[in-house]
């Protein structure tokens, strides 16, 4: 039974699996799911979940959910918590361990929700789409990096890619809403087979834009709330510090996606992602600054009509409309207050002070392991900035730095997508080395 026809038939939960369950987008998943069963809807069965090292977050999910296997990347993290049985509980550990989880007991028609944070996401999604499940996809790096060869298997396999991203999951419903066809995230086998021949083939990529959905699409906009440095001068941002990075005005995330939301990073690794998702050359895809985060992405058509999703700032809405879709059922995240709303500003986003975008426009242009470097460079020198070692605006330095050093190369595997990673990162590296701030 494919992931669709669960949905039409309801007749039991369907069981979920929960790559990064200790972080932001899993706890909400979570939360989710929590609430559904205080209502006494039991829509999913939580069958397994995954996290990088926090064992004992892993395991009160594991005690409160009943579930009987874990893989956790940290070999040392101890899986204990009041409530767990651990002779009936099956811990995976290592590197491998979220892929091992789904190999061995993910099953045909699954939902997999990835949470993953960074590269190491990628080969758990790859994973997932050979067990024949369907995506809730909250990994950018699975599309940025690997988008070439993600895609296509999807497409191969028969399975959904559902973005779970505020803003692509607001694009996913606007194109749902205005198409007279059924309308899926993940491509159609021809249209995903031009992209990965285009990225394979070529420095870059053209991708299919053959859908009638599509071809009435004029462009697409991503909304950014314009973080914490938004008003602030190119001074007073060469001058932030890491305190200042995390202050984030309307989200809660992790560290590293909050800093990618200062420097606008996230914006560009979403503006990449959205081309791999909805077959879009780099002119058809935008980003404007919207400080109330309330509108979370716009679909302009042909014919000068828009269409826009609203919703506040809650993961909880995006995480819910993924799991459950093609279904809307009641769930936990807040209601907008139309009384409430005084008004809705919008602002271009300043490419001197946030040349992201900028970035992102040339890796969509580039194709091929463009967007291996990008994504690679991006975590080398986020972590560098949140050790101290680097003033924020480095951050964006050393990624241009990175794609200007790296020549680009076709995608036809995983392995072709990790060396450029793997190349990127010394890159990196050596220019954190170089940029390094002097002991205080």
């Amino acid at each position: 039974m494919t992931g669709r026809e669960h949905d039409r038939t309801l007749q039991s939960p369907r069981r979920l699996f929960i790559l990064g369950a200790t972080g932001s987008i899993g706890t909400s998943a979570l939360d989710v799911i929590r609430d559904f069963e205080r209502r006494g809807v039991r829509r999913f069965e939580v069958v397994g979940l995954a996290s990088a090292r926090n064992g004992e977050a892993l395991a009160r999910c594991a005690a409160e959910f009943g579930v009987r296997v874990v893989a956790v990347a940290d070999a040392a993290a101890e899986i204990a918590a009041p409530g767990l049985d651990s002779s009936r509980i099956e811990v995976l550990r290592g590197p491998r361990a979220a892929c091992e989880l789904l190999e061995r007991h993910a099953q045909p028609g699954d939902l997999v929700l990835a949470a993953m944070v960074g590269a190491a996401g990628i080969e758990p999604v790859l994973a997932a789409i050979a067990r024949g499940c369907d995506v809730a996809l909250a990994n950018k790096e699975a599309l940025v990096a690997a988008g070439a060869i993600v895609m296509p298997a999807a497409a191969s396999a028969g399975v959904r890619i559902i973005p779970v991203d505020s803003e692509h999951n607001a694009l996913f419903q606007c194109l749902k809403a205005s198409s007279s066809a059924s309308f899926s995230a993940s491509f159609s086998a021809s249209s995903a087979a031009s992209i990965a021949d285009s990225s394979a083939g070529s420095t870059r990529t053209s991708p299919s834009s053959s859908s009638a959905a599509m071809r009435e699409v004029r462009r697409v906009v991503l909304t950014a709330s314009g973080g914490p440095f938004r008003r602030k001068s190119r001074g007073e941002i060469a001058a932030a510090t890491v305190d200042d990075a995390l202050a984030h005005p309307t989200w809660r995330m992790g560290p590293k996606v909050t800093v990618d939301s200062a420097s606008l990073m996230n914006k560009a690794l979403e503006l990449i992602e959205a081309h791999w998702l909805f077959g879009l050359e780099s002119s058809r895809i935008d980003a404007i600054v919207h400080p109330q985060s309330i509108v979370h992405g716009f679909v302009e058509y042909i014919d000068g009509s828009v269409l826009a999703q609203l919703s506040p700032p809650d993961m909880r809405t995006p995480i819910q409309q993924a799991l459950c879709d093609p279904e809307r059922l009641d769930g936990p995240s807040r209601k907008l207050d139309f009384a409430a709303l005084r008004s809705l500003d919008f602002e271009p986003v300043d490419t001197d002070r946030f040349p992201a975008i900028l970035l992102a426009h040339r890796v969509i242009d580039a194709g091929g392991t463009a967007g291996a470097a990008f994504n690679a460079a991006n975590e080398v020198a986020v972590e560098a900035f949140l050790a101290r070692r680097i003033p924020f605006p480095a951050i964006a330095d050393i990624v241009r730095e990175v794609l200007d050093g790296e020549p680009v190369r076709p995608v036809r595997t995983l392995a072709d997508v990790l060396s450029a990673d793997a190349e990127a990162r010394l890159r990196a590296r050596r220019a954190v080395d170089r940029l390094a701030l002097a002991p205080a």
